[in-house]
């Protein structure tokens, strides 16, 4: 809730705007009263004895030759304080009395309020990219209250001269190499005067500052309730070259292993952020973008792969594309740790045991065929000289007899 407060007197009238913070003050200014009220009593009942009682209150009765009559209304939330000048003889001792002193506190406390209102916060100074945008944050404060962006206007004007403007929602009213390339991104409503500068030039350094004009809703015209923060502008230091890609990554990568590479660039243009590709043929890459403060910004790409053999010593590259089409590439070689692979060996090893293995077991085989065959000959041979054997001694036992007759004989 605002409040309002309305000062009347003889010669001229005025309005001033206070913040909710300072209602407060006024409402436990209010709350107060009765304390005051009874000081009064205290020094009507001690009359010449309460002379340190008269002192505190002697400062604010000196003030009833100019007000004599104050009160507190509320309409529509708003708080209405209002003074009427009388002459100095029609001084009375009541409630009115002392309710002067709160008007006058009131009062002061407006102006200060009021003053320290119009305030502007704007990055002093900010890089910008030649050909590219870039994106000025601005927020404000003013003495209205809050205000739809229908009721306030705001202009972005170079620092030497209020009319020579780079924003203004009448293009006409732009200077003419600022034409088309500003434009004001923030919502004035709620106090955002962040301004956008495309399609930079060289000379767009500045230093620029920021206007707000509180305008009436049924024709548009400015009040007079206008600033131009003077004291608070930004300059740009203009880069003709792009900042080059700042590569994140793991000293060796290790083969058959995920390998993770980050790129990361910084801009000051929010509403095209640069775009990093890689000299890789992967999908496995996630894009972040953050605020790092004062107008900066870092877009960063995380790349994922699984390195091979054929990959070490290859030349691995980041390349950022700016608005405006400026490229700036940052490359790496990529040094690959081989696995050790023991299969000429193992193989080969194997092979020869396994054909030793055969070999001696066929031998085996063959021997105890071999020794079977002997035995089956032997045996076989064995029985023939048993029989032949026995014939003969048949042979030699049937023809004795008739040898040794014949020798008889």
């Amino acid at each position: 809730m605002q409040a309002h407060i309305h000062i009347k007197a003889t010669e001229q009238s005025r309005f001033v705007l206070i913040t909710h913070d300072a209602t407060q003050q006024i409402k436990s200014l209010l709350q107060s009263r009765n304390a005051i009220e009874e000081t009064r009593q205290g020094i009507l009942k001690e009359g010449s004895s309460a002379n340190h009682h008269q002192t505190r209150l002697a400062h604010h009765y000196s003030q009833e030759r100019v007000l004599s009559e104050c009160c507190v209304s509320d309409q529509s939330g708003s708080s209405f304080i209002s003074l009427n000048q009388t002459s100095q003889h029609q001084r009375r001792m009541g409630k009115q009395k002392i309710m002067m002193e709160f008007c006058l506190l009131f009062a002061a406390i407006c102006s200060s309020v009021s003053s320290a209102e119009w305030k502007a916060t704007v990055v002093k100074s900010i890089d910008a990219l030649v050909t590219s945008c870039v994106v000025v944050p601005c927020s404000f404060s003013h003495t209205g209250g809050n205000l739809p962006t229908s009721r306030l206007r705001g202009i972005w004007h170079e620092k030497d001269g209020t009319k020579r403007n780079i924003f203004h929602e009448d293009p006409t009213l732009i200077k003419e190499s600022f034409k088309g390339r500003t434009k004001l991104v923030g919502e004035l409503g709620q106090k955002n005067c962040t301004l956008q500068i495309t399609e930079v030039k060289d000379h767009d350094n500045g230093p620029f500052c920021f206007r707000v004009e509180l305008v009436r809703t049924e024709n548009n015209d400015p009040t007079k309730d206008k600033f131009s923060f003077v004291e608070d502008c930004v300059e740009l230091n203009m880069l003709t070259e792009p900042p080059k890609p700042a590569v994140i990554k793991p000293k060796t990568a290790t083969q058959g292993e995920p390998y993770t590479v980050t790129c990361s660039v910084t801009h000051t243009c929010p509403s095209n952020v640069p775009k990093l590709t890689w000299n890789l043929d992967t999908t496995n890459i996630i894009v972040h973008h953050k605020d790092i403060k004062q107008g900066n910004w870092e877009t960063q790409s995380i790349l994922t792969f699984i390195p091979e053999e054929k990959d070490d010593n290859r030349e691995i590259t980041c390349t950022a594309e700016f608005n405006g089409g400026l490229k700036s590439p940052e490359t790496f070689t990529l040094h690959v740790k081989r696995v050790e692979n023991y299969n000429h060996i193992i193989i080969p090893s194997v092979v020869g045991i396994g054909t030793t293995v055969a070999f001696v077991l066929v031998c085996i085989v063959m021997t105890k065929k071999y020794r079977k065959r002997i035995e089956e000959l032997q045996s076989r041979d064995g029985s023939m000289w048993n029989r032949l054997s026995r014939m003969s001694r048949r042979i030699r036992s049937g023809a004795g007899p008739s040898r040794s007759d014949q020798r008889q004989e």
